[in-house]
Formats: C-alpha cells, structure tokens, sequence
C-alpha cells in the first residue's frame, strides 16, 4: 500500500496549551460539541509557540458521511480513549469555534468499519464503529471518546484525523458541505502502547505489529508530526487513556 504525503502547510501547537477567549464564529445548535470555562484562561499566542508542520495522508480507509457524535465507540471492546483536541488558526493562534473535528480509525484487531476482513479477522461490520466528529465549542476544543486503536499489517497504531469548517448538519446525524482545512495523523507513545498491546482484546490481534519507528508515515517529529500527550485514567492499562493535541491549520 502506497502512501503520499500531502503538501498544504499546517502548524501544531505545543499540546495541553490553554485555549484563547477569542473565537471564531458560534457553535451550531443542537449539535455535538465541546465547552468549557473561558475563566483564567490566556491568549494561545501567548501560551504557545507556533510550529510548522506537514499533514499526513489521509489513507485508504475514509468514508463520507459519517456521523456528528461525540462518542464513536459504540460496542467496541478495547482500553478507553479521551481525546481532547485544539483547533487554533496558524496565523493567529486564536481558537477555531464550530469546526467539525472529524477520526476514523481501526478497532482492537485492526479492522476498519465498512472494510472489515482487511487485517484478517472476522467480525460484524456496521460501517460507522470508530468513525465520527465533534463541533469544537468556542474555545476551539473537540472532545471525543473512543477506544485505543489497535493494528494492522505495515502500519503503527494511529488515528485518522480531519478538520472542516462551514459544514452543514444533515437530518440523518451526519453532515455535509464546508471546506476541508486538514487531513493528518495521531501517534501514540509506544511505552504506552506496548501495555495496550497485553491487554485481551489487543493480544487477539494476530497480525505483527509495526512500532512507531518502524512506521513508513510517522517522521519521529514528536507533537509536530502528531504525536498524542497521553495520562492515565488509573492504574493499569484496562483503565484507559486521555490524549491531547493542539492542531493548527490554515483559514485562508
């Protein structure tokens, strides 16, 4: 399978940064989104420093149309997984409001929904577990609870991740329009994901796992090329995991 890389510049700030108060247009009602307290909260400008970054291929296995959710776990078995992702403006490091923050990715055994068997496992396939998005709130941020992802042959576990804006909020849960403003990639630490890897439902994988760098896509540039800060939400891997990221993309 042969990957390119995608050329549009991007930035990623320094991840766990504090979100502005400043924010770019309202959140949709009614719709799945993430807010929080503005209190004591500094500038990202000031908080942060911008650093240029590369996307990454969007891969073979995206599909249009999935759901606004803030939950795309469904019935999956696997570690629990918080994602908190930033979305600031490049130029200005302000916080982007009413973004779609959108993630697909493989369940436990590497299977992907709508292409299950492609890691060699048999299992119910719906189309839509592990895939979805999440309208930032006004302080930029999108929160999305999954799984820890698991693997498939040549590739190291990771996330698929994109950022829309103008989308517009279909009657069936999904949406549709807007502007594509990034397409990359999340990593995950590989101390962490050697623990993941013990646990039951990752041990059923029986396909060789790829390291983070043995990886072909993943360039070893740290949060600047993706690379999740991840805490632990207890003692033991079964317990799960918060990641977080602050992705900066160009508006215009």
């Amino acid at each position: 399978m042969t990957h390119t890389t995608i050329g549009r510049r991007t930035v990623l700030i320094a991840s766990g940064a504090t979100a502005a108060t400043l924010a770019v247009g309202a959140a949709a009602p009614e719709a799945p989104s993430s807010t929080s307290s503005t209190a004591d909260q500094a500038p990202v400008a000031a908080a942060a420093v911008c650093t240029l970054t590369k996307e990454m291929t969007e891969g073979p296995y995206y599909l249009d149309g999935q759901l606004v959710r803030a939950d795309v776990s469904e019935d999956k078995t696997g570690v629990p997984l918080k994602l908190t992702l930033t979305v600031v403006d490049d130029d200005t490091c302000a916080p982007l409001a009413n973004a779609l923050v959108e993630i697909w990715h493989c369940d436990a055994l590497g299977e992907y929904s709508g292409f299950v068997g492609g890691n060699g496992h048999d299992e119910p396939d719906n189309g839509t577990f592990l895939r979805g998005g999440v309208l930032t709130g006004s302080d930029g941020i999108a929160r999305i609870t999954s799984v820890y992802p698991g693997w498939y042959r040549g590739r190291c576990i990771h996330i698929h991740v994109k950022v829309h804006t103008d989308v517009t909020l279909t009657s069936d849960g999904s949406f549709e329009g807007g502007q594509e403003l990034h397409t990359g990639q999340l990593f995950f630490d590989e101390a962490i994901t050697e623990d993941v890897a013990e646990v039951a439902a990752y041990a059923a994988n029986t396909v060789p796992r790829t390291t983070l760098a043995q990886d072909s896509i993943y360039d070893d540039g740290g949060a600047a090329s993706g690379l999740l800060t991840l805490t632990a939400l207890g003692s033991t891997a079964n317990s799960g995991y918060a990641g977080t990221l602050t992705l900066g993309v160009e508006t215009g």
